[in-house]
């Protein structure tokens, strides 16, 4: 039996997608309504790491589990481990962040990260941790601007990051969870070429066939703008992982999707290419844009 957490989001649902229709699996979520992507032999269970006797229900009888924690600074990891230890699973495939590997970074979520990896790897079962760059589908967060405005607004637009399709993520996830010879192996996941943000907005206005502008956010912009969404801690730690990018820390390229899957990393160009209806106006009833 394996356990798939996180299946409502960027990664999961993608791995979730790739599983074999034979392969037991169970899926764990907050809200297990918002499941979409399950297999049809899938079992989904409400599963909370604020809630133990959950998550003891939902590992109860597995062997192999995908982890992924999003509210940094929390113990979820912690909670969740000491469970999965107990029931008895074998392997916990972990996705992480690339930032662990570098000194430089010392942020918040870098350190939570790293914080996380060595719970795991101190917790008596057998661990992959995956540790990718910047998902491609970071950019659907310009979806709204493009349509409007036909703009990117981004800071240091023209710092590169080695970006990852999601896609890619799950790929090698699903192989960590189901071939043999992963266990023990931290695998950095990074898209075959450096992209800048203008780079980006680029290829973008080449398949849209429209006109697109990148706008350079100065910092004080990109904290007010981040400030919306997120803490002032977790804003902090944007600034200082943009800085590091600005000075060239996230431009490194590795041929681990390739090593692993065997085929090579995903483009930029065609994941946008299957997700160009986000960035198109939207049509109202009579066909005509909003």
């Amino acid at each position: 039996m394996m356990l798939v957490t996180g299946a409502t989001g960027t990664v999961g649902r993608e791995v979730l997608r790739r599983l074999a229709p034979d392969v037991s699996v169970r899926v764990m979520a907050r809200q297990p309504a918002r499941v979409t992507a399950a297999p049809g032999k899938a079992e989904t269970v409400r599963g909370d790491y604020d809630e133990p006797e959950s998550l003891d229900r939902a590992l109860r009888g597995v062997d192999s589990v995908f982890l992924v924690t999003s509210r940094i600074g929390r113990d979820d990891d912690a909670r969740f481990l000491r469970a999965a230890r107990a029931a008895g699973v074998r392997h916990v495939v972990k996705l992480s962040a690339a930032a662990v590997e570098d000194g430089r970074a010392d942020d918040l979520i870098t350190r939570w990260q790293r914080e996380n990896e060595d719970l795991l790897r101190g917790s008596g079962m057998e661990w992959t941790l995956l540790r990718p760059r910047a998902f491609m589908s970071n950019t659907l967060s310009w979806a709204s601007s493009i349509r409007s405005d036909g703009v990117v607004r981004a800071l240091y637009g023209n710092s590169a990051n080695a970006c990852v399709d999601p896609r890619d993520i799950a790929e090698v996830a699903v192989r960590a969870l189901t071939e043999p010879g992963h266990a023990g192996r931290a695998y950095v996941l990074t898209g075959p070429a450096a992209l800048t943000a203008a780079g980006q907005t680029a290829q973008l206005s080449e398949l849209l066939g429209r006109s697109l502008r990148c706008e350079e956010l100065e910092p004080a912009e990109a904290r007010s703008l981040w400030g919306t969404r997120y803490p002032e801690p977790v804003v902090d730690a944007l600034l200082q992982s943009a800085e590091r990018q600005r000075d060239g820390a996230k431009a490194g390229v590795r041929d681990t999707v390739e090593e692993v899957t065997g085929r090579p990393a995903g483009t930029f160009r065609a994941w946008a290419a299957g997700h160009l209806t986000a960035f198109m106006p939207h049509r109202s009833a009579v066909g005509q844009p909003e």
